[in-house]
């Protein structure tokens, strides 16, 4: 149905695609893998009409097309599905799915009543309980990604194209997601399923084209790969070790926090030591980024105290958290982490601005100086500091924000879902970097949603199951039954 050849793309002297190759046949589920930067997101705008290409053939049934705009492909039967939904969230669901082509009476009026049955039916068709009639506001990412499928299916759109729609979701979620992307297919559309998560794309997918480096790889079976080679494929390389967990010594009490208690956690006590690295795992909801958000004053809480290195840290004061030597990497990099319009040297030292000033200014220069140490020891792929941090691919976003914090000095490092969205070379280096830290002596709590990583890099598991810890594992006890067990079940048992 969907074929591009050697389609390369560039932005001035920055090669974002050399050439990509794809074809999507009927009635499969096809994956495209890669490292962050190797041009997926690239190709998928030149298919949604988004980017023009330079170079290469774009064939839609067999047919040379050309796409000048989101509306051409659009309406040529392609839709895309991103990791984050833009609906509009004061409109009701059947108003968003319709948006810009309502349907009218014969006296020159919406027709409400058809578009509210059409919606009925597309949702019966999807085996989703949405109700039609409720805003956009206020719902989960999971049902905005229906609604958008919807808008999709409506539209009698052939190819759909689902850019990481996993990223945000729960287990139950995914599953249901699924669900619906086999019925499509069933139906005989073509997907296009972009995703770093491998235990998913082996589930779901008959087919897996892997890019690197802007450039076309391979394309196999899945039945006829495994991660091992896809991962070769993907990084050019041996990724031999995904957790490279050093051993630590492991000191006094860094952070301490007692009793903590708000509308959304309850009684959160837990200390995180000198090199050592404490995980809070957890079901999505459970409670814990709102814990993390406390800790660092970002939002305030009701009962309890937090102290680093023996001293009070006054609620509500992220800036008397950070004098203290606190450090938060946040779950939402480009929400809270960066400021995307800005420089990756302005990002890099957002937070020492006070320290490289002199006489109260700061020149580029001074910003560059200090940046250059923490872009090369994490070494962020870009041509220059002076690059814009929107556009860098996710995983150089999260060293971005790695390196904001650390050029602070911290004693102890908080980080929300660390590897969240990033390729599984980057993760290495992530998961490396903080085994190092933790080597040098910083107390570092980890959140994160993906067992093998709080597993394999956790000194000690803490988890929590709605707003309460349920259960304290060490290292050599912890296994992903009774992690899930304590994420379940109301009373974990503290060993």
């Amino acid at each position: 149905m969907l074929e591009l050849d050697a389609v390369a793309k560039s932005f001035g002297a920055v090669v974002a695609l050399r050439s990509g190759s794809l074809r999507l046949e009927r009635g499969s589920i096809h994956a495209l893998i890669g490292e962050n930067g190797a041009g997926k997101s690239t190709l998928v705008k030149i298919v949604a009409g988004l980017y023009r290409r330079d170079a290469g053939d774009l064939r839609l049934n067999g047919e040379s097309v050309d796409f000048t705009s989101t509306a051409q492909s659009k309406a040529a039967g392609i839709a895309v599905i991103y990791q984050e939904p833009t609906l509009f969230p004061d409109l009701t669901v059947t108003e968003n799915v319709f948006m810009g082509r309502q349907p009218v009476s014969r006296f020159g009026r919406i027709d409400r009543k058809a578009m509210r049955h059409e919606v009925e039916q597309l949702f019966t068709r999807l085996g989703v309980g949405i109700d039609p009639d409720r805003p956009a506001e206020g719902l989960s990412i999971a049902d905005q990604q229906v609604i958008e499928i919807a808008k999709a299916v409506s539209l009698d759109a052939r190819v759909l194209i689902m850019d990481e729609p996993t990223a945000a979701l729960s287990g139950v979620e995914v599953e249901r997601l699924f669900q619906i992307a086999r019925s499509l297919r069933d139906e005989g559309r073509a997907l296009l399923f972009i995703s770093h998560r491998f235990d998913e794309v082996f589930a779901l997918c008959d087919t897996v084209t892997v890019m690197r480096d802007g450039s076309y790889i391979a394309t196999t079976p899945i039945s006829e790969t495994t991660v091992e080679d896809l991962v070769r494929q993907m990084v050019g390389r041996d990724v031999t070790e995904l957790f490279p967990k050093l051993e630590a010594e492991i000191g006094e009490p860094l952070l301490e926090i007692e009793g903590l208690s708000s509308p959304l956690f309850h009684d959160i006590s837990f200390t995180v030591r000198a090199g050592e690295i404490v995980g809070l795992a957890g079901l999505v909801g459970a409670g814990r980024s709102e814990v993390a958000r406390a800790v660092f004053g970002v939002d305030g809480y009701d009962q309890g105290t937090v102290r680093l290195s023996g001293r009070q840290i006054p609620k509500n004061r992220p800036d008397a958290a950070m004098k203290a030597g606190l450090a938060l990497v946040p779950e939402d990099r480009r929400k809270q982490g960066l400021v995307l319009e800005s420089s990756v040297a302005r990002n890099v030292t957002l937070a020492i601005r006070e320290t490289i000033a002199k006489a109260g200014l700061i020149t580029s220069g001074m910003e560059n100086r200090a940046a250059k140490e923490w872009a090369s020891r994490l070494e962020v792929k870009t041509n220059a500091l002076s690059t814009v941090a929107g556009t860098l691919s996710g995983g150089n976003q999260q060293k971005v924000v790695l390196g904001k914090w650390l050029a602070t000095e911290p004693k102890v490092l908080i980080i929300d879902e660390p590897t969240r969205g990033i390729d599984i070379g980057t993760k290495s280096e992530v998961h490396r970097l903080l085994s190092e830290l933790a080597g040098r002596g910083m107390g570092i709590l980890m959140i994160s949603s993906e067992l093998p990583e709080v597993l394999g890099m956790a000194d000690r598991v803490l988890v929590m199951r709605e707003g309460r810890i349920t259960a304290e594992i060490d290292r050599d006890d912890a296994t992903s039954e009774n992690v899930m067990f304590a994420a379940t079940h109301a009373q974990g048992a503290h060993q």
